[in-house]
This record gives structure tokens, sequence and C-alpha cells, in this order.
């Protein structure tokens, strides 16, 4: 399984810090990608076990969650790594283009970003999307999370 990137991100799954890997082969190919290099497999560096132990052990401190940009194409790798996180303490997110992961996989996560990129529909933060933010111990949607009130004009 290769990544092609790794990042310390704050968005993707509100209230955590994450370590985010971007894996590279996916075939979904949606119009308007933001990552299109992400299509190629093989692309960016191969996520072995122990390199992706050091990433665990380097930010145990300071990040709190794990979340795979794709990868359920390599289910049983991804599997193994989620499991891997957990042994660590981190908890889990999958980012899927997919509307369905096997129950192996569900298993290992306690939050799960489904559906295809539409840009007419927008991402999470769009009222109007096809994609859910789901916590998956308790199959609730999440999505109200991500879209900020319009009438909220806090400064950041």
């Amino acid at each position: 399984m290769y990544y092609h990137n790794f990042d310390i991100v704050f968005q993707e799954v509100p209230g955590e810090i994450s370590l985010c890997f971007s894996i590279s082969g996916c075939n979904m190919q949606c119009p308007g990608c933001h990552s299109p290099f992400l299509w190629k497999e093989g692309n960016g560096c191969l996520l072995t076990q122990p390199a992706f132990e050091d990433f665990l052990k380097q930010y145990k401190s300071l990040a709190s969650c794990v979340v795979f940009m794709g990868g359920e194409w390599h289910e049983n790798t991804l599997i193994q790594y989620l499991k891997l996180a957990k042994s660590y303490s981190y908890k889990t997110c999958l980012y899927t283009g997919q509307n369905n992961v096997s129950n192996g996989l569900l298993k290992e996560l306690n939050w799960i970003k489904t559906g295809s990129w539409k840009q007419d529909l927008g991402g999470l933060d769009s009222p109007s999307t096809n994609q859910k933010f789901i916590e998956v111990k308790t199959n609730k949607i999440l999505n109200h999370i991500f879209i900020k009130n319009k009438y909220d004009d806090t400064p950041f």
C-alpha cells in the first residue's frame, strides 16, 4: 500500500488531531477530484508496517486519531494498520468514495466518510452533499458538525 501524502489534519475528524495518510490507487476517478494523483497505484511511498509504526510512535502524545484517505482496496493491509493504530490508543477513520465497506473494516473504525465526490453536491460542509460522515458505533450521521452556521460571525 502506497501513500502519496502524510499530513497532520484538524478538520477531517472534528475534535481530533489526526495523522492523515492519502493512499494511492483509487479507482473511483470522480470528475472534479482534488487529488487525481491518487488514482495511479504505486504513486508515493510504500507504507510498510515499520514505517507506519514509526509514525504512530512519533506522534503518540500529539495526535489522537489516524485517518486513511482511501485504501479500502487494500483491505487486509488496511485492517492490519487500523488494528495497529488502535493498539497505540489512536481512534480511527476512513474516508472512502464507496457507499459501503466490509464489516471487517467497519469493526476497526470509529468514523467513516462515505460517498463519491460530486462537485455539484459539494463535500461534507454542504447541506446538499451525497457524502456521509458516520460514527460507526452508533451509526449516527454527523454531517451537521461540518456545516458552518451562516449566522456565526465569530472571527477566526
